[in-house]
């Protein structure tokens, strides 16, 4: 296997150019793959890959396409979630015996949504030299053309595929606060957007569509709108991060009122809680009346 690879010419090609590539020490290298530009490609992947052993990866079709574009010649082994317990340990074999892996997804930076960091955990934990060649991100791209806030973000990837557990998926996200990027299928996109509407009401939110690629496209909105857009026949082919903003002053002052009321409630009646609460934030007492009043029913239905 060593002498095999020893032979194989070790180059790529850029802009007509061939170029020598010098072979990889030994080690894992997380490597960063375009998310659709196959131009996004970095000067420093491109000497990792056409020098190292081997190239890991999650379908050896698509990463076939980056390798033809540059001509490199190492040779591909799949690495996914459905065979990753028995090409592990192969991949760890090959560490051991000198080896250099290159570790990529399908697209995009690997360990995000991919079974990656599981090989990465078991290569350093054996002692191996396991380092990153950072470069295109589905997740910062979104984040940087969304049009929403960046300080603080949350990364949730694909939500459950169900509407049940979507929906409790999306309660449990509702007051998390910071900007949430969520990966998501076409098939499922009007679908996904109907529900967060449901639970985050008219929240500001960014549908990314084939970032880098010929039809990029990005709409954005309030939840509410864009979810009937597409459920009336917007386009839903190509792949999709929704970017969504975080929770409003008026939503967390909700969630304030929700919480100190469900606390009186254990204390005191249902008239002194109202009391007790609208002094404490200052909200009208009607309104807090009219929380108190949703509370108190929804626990006396949790109770029967």
């Amino acid at each position: 296997m060593a002498s095999q690879s020893k032979a194989r010419p070790r180059r790529y090609a850029l802009f007509g150019t061939t170029i020598e590539a010098a072979k990889a020490a030994p080690g894992l290298y997380l490597v960063a793959t375009p998310i659709g530009n196959l131009a996004d490609t970095t000067l420093r992947a491109l000497e990792l890959l056409a020098g190292a052993d081997v190239i890991a990866c999650e379908d050896t079709r698509v990463t076939r396409k980056l390798v033809e574009r540059y001509c490199i010649t190492t040779p591909l082994t799949p690495y996914h979630e459905h065979n990753a317990a028995k090409a592990r340990p192969k991949l760890l074999a090959r560490l051991a015996d000198g080896q250099a892996i290159a570790l990529v997804s399908d697209a995009g930076t690997p360990l995000i949504s991919d079974p990656g960091y599981k090989l990465a955990r078991a290569a350093r934990e054996a002692g191996h030299m396991v380092t990153t060649l950072p470069g295109a991100s589905a997740v910062l791209a979104a984040l940087s053309i969304a049009g929403l806030p960046t300080d603080r973000f949350f990364f949730e990837g694909f939500l459950p595929a169900k509407q049940a557990a979507r929906q409790k998926r999306a309660a449990a996200l509702a007051n998390i606060p910071a900007t949430l990027v969520l990966f998501e299928s076409g098939s499922r996109l009007a679908a996904a957007l109907t529900d967060l509407a449901a639970v985050f009401g008219k929240r500001a939110v960014a549908i990314c569509r084939e970032l880098t690629k010929l039809h990029e496209e990005v709409k954005r909105g309030d939840l509410e709108v864009l979810a009937h857009e597409y459920s009336a026949g917007a386009e839903t082919r190509g792949e999709f991060v929704i970017v969504v903003a975080p929770p409003s002053d008026e939503e967390k002052n909700a969630d304030d009122v929700d919480g100190l009321l469900r606390q009186a409630l254990t204390r005191v009646s249902l008239k002194d809680a109202v009391g007790e609460v609208a002094l404490a934030t200052g909200c009208p007492r009607r309104e807090v009346y009219q929380r108190a009043l949703v509370l108190a029913r929804d626990t006396a239905d949790d109770r029967e």
